[in-house]
């Protein structure tokens, strides 16, 4: 098992890094399917192996030249309060359904539908939003959606950066990143400093904390390395398959 939750880490937060999926995003479905843990615990064991992945990612590219620019700080702000009130979001969710099937089918159908967007949004038109306000909003509502799910947010960020600052895809796998490394940073320090971890089973944390840090390492790396027609190419293939899987684990969970 603990070889099995390793590599789950690794091969998510490769992506995660490389392509701006942050990792989150295969994580989720993927312990989902396997059954291992509940819902929430599956939420924080995803967010912990993210942060590790963004943080040594975010250096990695800091040291190799990446420039944070006052437009992803402002969204990345909008970020970190959407993180905030998806995780309060998400506890609500919780305790109102009160059947974790269909929490995970309900969760498993929204981030089916957001990543057929997400692989279609080449075909939306692209603006160069720079106004304050309108970033903010537009950070919060990916920080508010990635907290809820549970995964990160990367693919949604990427196609939002894509669509509204006009970004090349691997600025945006960058940036998304950074939003990821923030995000998840707050909703780790609300559950740390409010109701603690103490309900979560966080003991597979020791696998795939290095886990996500060596992932980020190799995904960052390969960033610098490879053609943005490469990465999107990875990136369109990666949505392909977490769409067939986050099915897979809704038809389960009502099931």
């Amino acid at each position: 098992m603990l070889v099995l939750y390793f590599l789950i880490a690794i091969i998510a937060t490769i992506f995660g890094s490389l392509v701006g999926l942050g990792g989150g995003v295969v994580i989720k479905p993927v312990l989902d399917a396997l059954g291992s843990y509940d819902i929430s615990t599956v939420g924080m064991l995803s967010s912990f192996t993210v942060f590790s992945m963004a943080v040594v990612s975010i250096l990695k590219q800091i040291k190799k030249g990446f420039k944070i620019e006052k437009n992803m700080l402002v969204i990345t702000l909008g970020a970190i309060l959407g993180g905030a009130m998806g995780n309060h979001l998400f506890t609500s969710f919780l305790e109102a359904l009160n059947n974790e099937g269909l929490a995970k089918a309900i969760q498993g159908t929204i981030l089916a539908i957001l990543l057929i967007l997400v692989l279609f949004k080449e075909k939306f038109p692209k603006y160069h939003v720079k106004n304050v306000g309108a970033l903010l909003i537009v950070g919060l509502i990916l920080g508010t959606i990635a907290s809820f799910l549970g995964i990160g947010g990367g693919p949604i960020n990427v196609m939002i950066l894509v669509m509204l600052m006009n970004m090349d895809i691997k600025k945006a796998a960058v940036t998304s990143v950074l939003i990821i490394l923030l995000s998840q940073f707050t909703k780790i320090a609300i559950t740390g400093l409010g109701a603690g971890f103490g309900k979560y089973d966080l003991s597979m944390l020791y696998v795939m904390v290095p886990g996500g840090i060596l992932g980020g390492l190799i995904g960052a790396h390969f960033n610098h390395k490879m053609k943005s027609e490469t990465i999107q190419k990875i990136f369109n293939i990666s949505m392909v398959l977490l769409v067939i899987l986050n099915v897979y684990n809704v038809v389960n969970g009502l099931l």
